[in-house]
């Protein structure tokens, strides 16, 4: 075999080693934009340059700029875990390093994709508990609504493991689980004349379903150059929480049930003071938002497969996270207190990113945004009910998209890139 022959086989082996990686990546969702980079980067330690790469979300395209010959390969394959993330980040990472040569890549895409995940249904029921009653706690609603959040935040992540069993089923998701949860609660509310009922005892539940990580895809793509999937992402992330908005709305039109005026308040807003109520009416002493903080973030590990390190490593990204709210909040105001931690926790993840590869930032990330962006899931839901309410949604959004953006803008010039130690040589 000539050498030209052996190096056109090398190249093509290449190629659809780094699309497998590439397809790994986009599970472990990670954007568009930091898949091309990543394979850049990779294909530079590798001394394998000549290999260009598009990259769409769920289409990986390898150009050999040498032959013309072009390689696109689309992914069929499913979401990883949390904990299946941060390997797949640290295979990227040992890769750029040039720790391992490209033929390996295949096996160890398949070795990731196989480790299996037991109980998995059980771990989004659990989760999905932990979670909504986390959240029930932080926004201080009473000890009957906390409670309710719990059982009602069970059974939804009992009907979001049935419906990924239908393909199909995974789009009106969102509003089927708002409106089930909703309809719970508000019989419940109805049925022992509990007056109005706290935002979140209704919105905690389905907050797992909140498109956190899709959004903040979106806003990283936008900030590169890949505008049409960055805006259209962001378009599917308004469109899920508009399902979920109409969910609750339908929910608590068949119900009857109507939403406490004085719950709304976001995080950082603790203007539900004691109350002279008692018993299951009681609304919990300030420190147990705390303790909210730590089971949202226990759930959120649960619910997404995390493993005990990466949970841990979740609890220390949400205290920051609050701390940052409740710290900004009387400085600033709270919108733009919620761009400005979204902001700060973002060049936070990355640097953690940067400096251990098994912690990949939309990992660490995606659960500051389950706690700042159901705040304004819960202020959309009112649109019907309070105008006032559509005009503080969008201003708390805005805040949280600049903050993301401009924080993606400084890592990508302040954080160093990875420098591999040697580049391998084709052969």
């Amino acid at each position: 075999m000539s050498d030209d022959a052996a190096t056109e086989g090398h190249r093509r082996t290449a190629a659809h080693a780094y699309s497998a990686l590439g397809c790994l990546l986009l599970d472990a969702g990670t954007s568009v934009t930091d898949v091309r980079d990543s394979l850049e980067r990779a294909t530079a330690a590798s001394g394998d340059e000549g290999l260009a790469f598009s990259v769409l979300p769920q289409l990986i395209i390898v150009n050999d700029v040498h032959t013309g010959a072009v390689l696109a390969v689309g992914n069929t394959h499913g979401e990883l875990s949390f904990r299946g993330a941060a390997r797949a980040n640290r295979l990227m990472r040992e890769l750029e390093l040039g720790h391992w040569p490209v033929g390996d890549l295949p096996a160890r895409v398949q070795s990731i994709r196989e480790t299996p995940r037991p109980h998995a249904s059980m771990h989004w029921v659990v989760g999905n508990l932990l979670l909504a009653g986390g959240l029930a706690l932080l926004f201080r609603c009473p000890w009957w609504a906390i409670v309710a959040s719990m059982l009602v935040g069970a059974f939804v992540g009992l009907v979001i493991t049935l419906l990924a069993r239908w393909r199909g089923a995974v789009a009106i998701a969102p509003f089927v689980t708002a409106f089930v949860s909703t309809t719970l609660v508000g019989t419940l509310a109805s049925a022992m004349d509990l007056g109005p009922v706290p935002l979140f005892a209704v919105c905690a539940p389905i907050a797992i379903l909140v498109p956190g990580a899709l959004i903040t895809n979106a806003l990283l793509e936008l900030t590169a150059t890949d505008i049409v999937t960055g805006s259209a992402r962001l378009m599917y992330g308004l469109i899920v929480l508009a399902f979920m908005a109409a969910g609750i709305s339908a929910g608590a039109l068949l119900t009857g049930l109507s939403i406490d005026p004085d719950s709304t308040a976001l995080v950082g807003q603790l203007g539900r003071g004691t109350t002279d109520l008692v018993g299951w009416e009681a609304i919990p002493p300030l420190w147990f938002t705390w303790i909210g903080v730590v089971m949202l973030a226990a759930g959120i590990g649960i619910a997404f497969g995390s493993g005990r390190s990466l949970t841990l490593l979740t609890i220390c990204v949400m205290a920051l996270t609050y701390a940052g709210i409740v710290l900004f909040a009387p400085l600033v105001g709270n919108a733009v207190a919620t761009g400005l931690t979204a902001g700060l926790v973002f060049v936070v993840a990355r640097i953690v990113e940067r400096y251990s590869a098994a912690v990949p930032s939309n990992v660490t990330f995606q659960p500051a945004l389950l706690m700042l962006v159901p705040g304004t899931v819960g202020l959309v839901s009112l649109a019907t009910l309070e105008g006032s309410a559509v005009t503080a949604a969008l201003t708390v959004f805005i805040s949280l998209c600049v903050g993301v953006k401009t924080a993606a803008v400084v890592t990508g010039v302040v954080i160093p890139p990875v420098r591999p130690r040697s580049a391998a040589p084709a052969p």
